[in-house]
């Protein structure tokens, strides 16, 4: 392959490339159906044509026919008064009408069958660009919706490397970072003033227990005088069961709440 081929390629693709992406469906649409039009007063100017032409003939052979007729009638009066060569020429006329008029049928049958070649085609581009004007805005509509939903796509294909997409991310994971973080500080301070009062409440219970316990011992000891030297021992009776019992009754559930 030679270099100039190869450049040639290359140029035509590169061109071909950049009207591809150039073309706008609409304008384009638009353009199409101009063109048609166009096409469409060529083609009732050439039918308009053809039918003067076939008009034209018809009139040159009726013409013509006419004019046979006509040399005909003065051949039959000339051969009437006995001018034969005048006759023979008057039939020399009529003769060459005669052929002129059946050249131009002939010629007529032809342009008669273009003529309806002419109308059918016409008649179809007609009805083709009537289909066309109205596919027209309903191809634009369909075509302006798929450009609309492509950019949509790319719009949000590119929203995850977008930088300020991602930006945006960053900060919201930092606001979450900071508000579970305020909220376990938050949870701690809590947690420590409950520990202080529960602190502050259990102590003073053992407190309230432990003066109890106190006021009851030395309550109990100021309830028996120590004797005298030299008095005489009093004399002790036993304690019943059932007091020593609830003494030691209470005495247990003064401890366990220690």
């Amino acid at each position: 392959m030679g270099f100039f081929d190869r450049l040639s390629r290359l140029l035509r693709a590169n061109l071909n490339d950049l009207v591809s992406k150039a073309e706008d469906p609409g304008k384009i649409l638009d353009q199409s159906v101009a063109d048609m039009q166009a096409d469409l007063v060529k083609l009732r100017t050439a039918v308009a044509t053809a039918i003067a032409s076939q008009k034209r003939i018809q009139n040159q052979a009726e013409q013509s026919e006419a004019q046979s007729k006509t040399w005909y009638e003065r051949a039959e009066l000339a051969l009437k008064k006995g001018e034969e060569d005048l006759a023979r020429e008057a039939l020399s006329r009529r003769k060459t009408y005669q052929d002129t008029a059946t050249a131009l049928n002939a010629q007529l049958s032809g342009q008669a069958g273009q003529v309806e070649t002419l109308k059918k085609s016409l008649l179809a581009l007609e009805g083709k660009i009537a289909e066309a004007k109205t596919k027209k805005d309903m191809l634009k509509a369909r075509s302006q919706a798929a450009q609309a939903q492509e950019q949509l796509q790319s719009a949000v294909s590119g929203l995850g490397t977008n930088s300020a997409m991602a930006a945006f991310e960053q900060m919201e994971e930092k606001v979450l970072q900071q508000e579970a973080r305020s909220q376990a500080a938050a949870e701690l301070a809590g947690a420590d003033l409950e520990s202080q009062f529960a602190s502050l409440e259990g102590g003073s219970d053992v407190d309230d227990e432990l003066a109890a316990l106190k006021n009851r011992l030395e309550g109990g000891a100021a309830a028996i005088p120590l004797p005298a030297a030299d008095a005489p021992l009093p004399k002790l009776e036993p304690a019943k069961a059932a007091q020593v019992d609830a003494e030691l009754e209470d005495l247990k559930r003064s401890i366990d709440k220690l």
